[in-house]
């Protein structure tokens, strides 16, 4: 695999409880990913996080690669963040998947009606939550493909700049699909 491309992609968490976080990173560790794993503890960090505001004010240049977020914390619930990251023209190319110990079907339609790119309901037994985070670390963190500026430090784009794809991946304005698995 391009090492040099894995070590721009990095993962947002924001969970509140302390068991899942680590239980969380547990998963992500066994595939390698813990080391790109930034974990917030409730809505208000993830926003301070993604605008790069107070404590994180000074963090890289970048956005995370993937959101997962829970959606019942303090200051700002989960599907809070959602609306705002998905209403922000800066944010709203970056995956949030739900990762929530909701089955609730109106948290379910509102979560998809407000752009979740997934949802999943976090397992009770240990092994099988180990699991499902790292299909959900390999699958958001190495095999699919980021939007273009999306966890590339170098990169920013201000509301007001355009992303330019060359000519041969625009056909009728509309730009060609990038598939992690060739195609």
């Amino acid at each position: 695999m391009d090492t040099e491309r894995m070590n721009i992609k990095n993962i947002l968490l924001v969970e509140d409880d302390p068991q899942d976080v680590q239980l969380t990173l547990s998963g992500l560790k066994e595939n390698h990913l813990a080391n790109k794993v930034e974990v917030v503890r409730d809505g208000a960090e993830a926003l301070d996080y993604l605008y790069r505001r107070g404590k994180f004010k000074t963090r890289a240049n970048g956005q995370p690669v993937v959101v997962m977020l829970d959606l019942k914390m303090p200051k700002v619930g989960g599907l809070e963040v959602l609306r705002q990251i998905k209403a922000d023209d800066q944010l709203k190319m970056i995956p949030v998947v739900i990762f929530s110990s909701s089955r609730e079907t109106p948290d379910l339609i509102e979560c998809y009606r407000d752009g979740a790119n997934a949802y999943v309901v976090k397992p009770v037994d240990f092994h099988e939550f180990i699991q499902v985070v790292k299909q959900l670390g390999l699958f958001w963190a190495i095999v699919n493909e980021p939007p273009p500026y999306i966890g590339k430090e170098e990169i920013e784009i201000s509301s007001d700049e355009m992303i330019l794809l060359p000519e041969k991946e625009v056909k009728d304005g509309i730009p060609s699909p990038h598939f992690a698995l060739g195609g």
